[in-house]
């Protein structure tokens, strides 16, 4: 709770005028209390799991046919019980698991030392943050994933998340109670390395999230603004993974694609790229068509690509 009885209480501990944003900060969170600022991820993770995978959890039940080129497996779509069935288990993971872990994990918030009041960081500070943290979850998150992938731990645990060998956005966080628990720790540990402001813990779990129904959605549109993140996987990548199966050696990373680059675990994955670009080149020199861009990048998504039905590690 801010230590403050007004404003001018405020800017005279501060040495200084209150900026816009923490002043609209004093307004609405004088009087809560710091725990109950911490429970506000709650609200905003129960928002984003029911309404962020909506449009393309439809575009995939509805099997709209505009969308159905940028479908990363075409034709291949879930039913209405295979939703409704992913969406009760995530629910009640939600209130059974990541809820309770939320309330109950606040004097750790707090030993870390996440800051609740002024100053309120800057853009600046934000942006370093959350760099840091998705790097730190990203290297955690592929090893512990690397892990799951392991006989006994993949057979009790993980293959639960590889029902859905075609990925929905609802699918993101369905999951064994285990596997939520073991993949918190990647999330917690950015912001227990480098602690900063609860608004910049907000954004990041809100991100993370975020990130994770876009990668799980099934569809690769050439609008989406994360292609312009060096290094981000994306949905075509993370398909790949669910879609070679269980026994998939291949794309761990949850963010970025360094880590399978870096120890080799994308092979089957640009082997796959590599064989349909060739093959594109091949139909298009048959049709006297330009293949230039094609030859430049083997790396870059292909336009309206459709995966082959071979299974590949």
């Amino acid at each position: 709770m801010l230590p403050f009885a007004s404003v001018v209480d405020a800017q005279e501990s501060l040495g200084r005028n209150l900026t816009y944003l923490e002043l609209q900060w004093f307004r609405h969170t004088s009087g809560v209390s710091d725990y109950m600022l911490y429970c506000y991820n709650i609200v905003f993770l129960f928002i984003i799991f029911n309404l962020a995978p909506l449009p393309l959890v439809l575009l995939d039940v509805l099997q709209v046919r505009a969308a159905e080129k940028y479908k990363l497996q075409p034709g291949v779509h879930n039913s209405r019980d295979a939703v409704w069935k992913c969406y009760k288990s995530v629910m009640l993971l939600f209130f059974t698991v990541v809820g309770p872990l939320q309330l109950s994990s606040f004097p750790a918030v707090r030993f870390i030392g996440v800051r609740m009041g002024f100053p309120l960081p800057s853009f600046a500070e934000v942006g370093l943050h959350l760099f840091v943290y998705f790097l730190v979850e990203d290297y955690l998150n592929y090893w512990i994933h690397r892990w799951l992938h392991q006989g006994w731990l993949y057979e009790n645990i993980h293959r639960v998340h590889h029902e859905f060998m075609s990925p929905m956005s609802f699918a993101a966080p369905y999951a064994h109670w285990a596997e939520i628990i073991l993949l918190g720790v990647p999330t917690f540990m950015g912001p227990a390395m480098v602690p900063g402001h609860i608004i910049t813990l907000w954004i990041w779990i809100a991100l993370r999230q975020l990130e994770a129904i876009d990668t799980h959605s099934g569809y690769d549109f050439p609008w989406n603004p994360t292609k312009l993140i060096p290094f981000y996987g994306g949905a075509e990548y993370h398909d790949y993974h669910h879609f070679v199966g269980g026994k998939s050696q291949s794309n761990f990373a949850s963010v970025f694609t360094y880590c399978d680059w870096l120890y080799g675990t994308d092979k089957g994955y640009r082997y796959l790229k590599e064989n349909n670009r060739k093959e594109m080149i091949a139909k298009a020199k048959l049709n006297s068509l330009d293949t230039s861009w094609m030859e430049i990048d083997s790396l870059k998504p292909l336009p309206n690509h459709h995966w082959k039905q071979t299974k590949l590690s």
